[in-house]
């Protein structure tokens, strides 16, 4: 069956049309505001893919795709087969490397883990893999044509072809929506996506590493312990309750989260399709639409402080209206915790949905009056602001989870700056308030697939992790990094249990370059040895110690003026790719926004040879420690420790370290 991605983009002969698979989600129509002529060039653009031939069949199909969804997708051409992470021995192609890339691409795709499959969109509400299908079809043919002395160019989905190269080279290299900074507004990227020259990657969609919401569980699990350290002075979360919304391909990971935490966790969600997607999958344990009935499940799971995940089919401006109404009435606050995780780098096309409209008159007016809409949605951010602000001040710890929800909510004129100079919000980031010190330790989201689709090699892969990190907790580490191994430690040997697989055979925990480099040599060896039946795929979320250069989230807690350069994201991606990366990624975009961020990934195989295991050492080392060193140059006492203990390590590793300046000096 897979053998059909030799024949590339399917012409001969052309499928049959296709209407859109209506039992599947999809996208809000995209607002491009082309000219006529415009138009012309988007169904140009399109048609280059294809013989002369058909283009008077198909010229039609995509301008009136363009008209009715604001983008052309090329719905004829999605594939009739079952999209998912097939073992990588199933496909068809000359070197691992590229099949080991071609799994992660069609996993990314897999609508048990897609947000809009038919529409290339894996999560965040517009991070596509590709732009469309034809692009899809040629990737995969030029994947499966490959060989070790050759290397796909990715530009914005569109392949450029296979590059000689050599056998040390990565097999791919991928950018995403690197434009002219001049051109970078949302309005530019309208344009450009809808002509069909950019596209935006978000992190792990457009560089084919996402493994479904387990990666957002465990560093949201790893964000509300630590907030109950933080903020409520505890280390059991029982009978505390966190509010927060969204419930779809990110967000959808907080219900399982605040369970493994052990809190009550309340999620409203507008989409009755995510919030059954997710109940479904068992993520979600219950969900009503009557607040009334969510308020008295809060009081229940309060009093009997039961681990509870709680959907409520709305609003989140409606709960967080009636959580300051039950105070009023009663003087009893109902929420510990409480942040937001709707898609708030895309506000006015899917990603944040007004109170003042029901979903399905959200969808209609994004298209009709996108005017309206944007009036509208910053109407209710500013009502949802003024609602967690009467909390705050009667004991709420509400944070921004790094979706720009404080950026918008400021812009839309929201009262969340600390004084009129508005350069500091009233509340943190959470990298910055709650987990950015985790980073200066070198921690951060490592992550693996099992090629061969086996859950038997993924318990495995999970024992040889805790294997790791067991040996690591019998040496003398200092008592910041002790904490966060002996948390992963408690997570590895949970993962199970907590079914937590969606998609690929796939596993994450948070590690440091040490860590890291250990659990890949382990796997390696594994494999070398056949205890493991195939290779497997090292990776980690650009939302990392050195991935991402985001002044809002990742970068938020550096505080020398350089908040805002991204030379940080951009070296990483250079670093890793001649340091022995399979392929890696540069992205414009993710997480927080087009425009807002600038974000680098990779991904690696390790088959079992001694060639993976030097290439593994080498480029975790840079992929961590380039982080820090930014970090520890920033000033962060953490990063400063441990860059120091690094160059001591690795001699080979000579870092610059700041001199103290006395304040009184300046």
């Amino acid at each position: 069956m897979l053998r059909v991605f030799q024949r590339g983009i399917p012409v001969d002969p052309l499928p049959e049309w296709q209407p859109r698979d209506e039992f599947l989600p999809h996208a809000p129509v995209r607002t491009h505001n082309l000219s006529e002529d415009d138009q012309k060039l988007a169904v140009r653009n399109a048609l280059r893919y294809f013989p002369e031939h058909l283009h008077r069949t198909l010229a039609p199909e995509f301008a009136e795709e363009l008209r009715e969804y604001g983008h052309i997708y090329m719905y004829r051409f999605v594939p009739r087969m079952r999209m998912m992470a097939y073992p990588i021995g199933e496909f068809s192609a000359k070197c691992q490397q590229a099949a080991s890339i071609m799994l992660m691409i069609m996993n990314n795709l897999d609508p048990a883990i897609a947000q809009f499959p038919e529409e290339l969109v894996t999560y965040g509400g517009n991070g596509q893999v590709f732009s469309n299908w034809a692009q899809f079809w040629l990737t995969m043919q030029y994947l499966s044509q490959m060989t070790e002395e050759q290397t796909l160019v990715m530009y914005s989905g569109h392949p450029m072809g296979l590059f000689p190269s050599s056998p040390n080279s990565p097999r791919a290299v991928i950018t995403n929506g690197m434009v002219i900074p001049q051109y970078s507004s949302k309005e530019d990227y309208n344009r450009m996506f809808a002509l069909g020259v950019t596209m935006y990657g978000q992190m792990t969609a457009g560089s084919y590493c996402y493994i479904g919401p387990q990666g957002i569980v465990h560093g949201t699990t790893l964000t509300l312990m630590n907030a109950g350290r933080k903020y409520l002075k505890v280390q059991d979360l029982k009978g505390k309750v966190y509010v927060t919304s969204g419930l779809g391909g990110m967000s959808g990971a907080q219900a399982k989260a605040a369970v493994i935490a052990g809190c009550v966790g309340v999620i409203a969600e507008v989409s009755k399709e995510a919030l059954v997607k997710r109940h479904g999958q068992g993520w979600l344990m219950e969900y009503t639409a009557s607040l009334d009935e969510c308020i008295q499940k809060i009081r229940d799971a309060r009093l009997k402080q039961k681990a509870l995940s709680l959907g409520y089919h709305g609003n989140v401006v409606d709960l967080w209206e009636r959580l300051v109404d039950e105070h009023q009435k009663t003087g009893e606050l109902l929420v510990d915790l409480g942040s937001d995780q709707t898609s708030l780098h895309n506000p006015f096309n899917g990603g944040y949905f007004p109170v003042q409209l029901t979903y399905e008159q959200s969808l209609q007016m994004i298209s009709d009056d996108p005017e309206q809409f944007k009036g509208l949605v910053q109407g209710s951010l500013r009502r949802q602001v003024t609602a967690v602000n009467y909390l705050a001040r009667q004991g709420l710890n509400f944070w921004d989870y790094g979706n720009a929800f404080l950026l918008e909510a400021g812009r839309a004129g929201a009262d969340v700056y600390k004084n009129s100079s508005k350069g500091t919000f009233t509340y943190p980031s959470y990298v910055q308030d709650i987990m950015g010190d985790v980073f200066s330790l070198g921690f951060g989201p490592f992550r693996w697939v099992c090629t061969s689709g086996k859950a038997a090699d993924l318990n495995l892969t999970d024992q040889i992790a805790a294997d790791v990190i067991d040996e690591f907790l019998k040496t003398e580490l200092p008592s910041a990094t002790a904490e966060q191994y002996k948390d992963n430690h408690k997570w590895i040997l949970e993962a199970d249990q907590h079914e937590l697989v969606v998609g690929s055979q796939a596993r994450i925990l948070y590690a440091d370059q040490a860590g890291r480099s250990a659990i890949a040599v382990a796997i390696n060896k594994a494999v070398a040895e056949k205890k493991l039946s195939a290779p497997v795929v090292i990776s980690r979320d650009h939302h990392d110690v050195s991935g991402t250069d985001s002044p809002f989230r990742e970068t938020s807690n550096i505080y020398d003026g350089s908040a805002f350069t991204a030379d940080m994201a951009v070296q990483n991606c250079i670093g890793d790719s001649f340091r022995g990366a399979t392929w890696v990624a540069l992205h414009n975009g993710g997480g927080v926004g087009w425009g807002e961020v600038i974000n680098g990934g990779f991904g690696l195989l390790l088959d079992g040879s001694e060639d993976a295991e030097r290439r593994a050492k080498s480029m975790l080392n840079w992929d961590v420690n380039n982080g820090i060193s930014r970090r520890s140059w920033a000033g962060n006492k953490f990063a400063i420790e441990t860059i120091k203990r690094a160059m001591v390590s690795e001699p080979k590793l000579v870092v610059t370290l700041p001199n103290p300046v006395a304040a009184d000096i300046i």
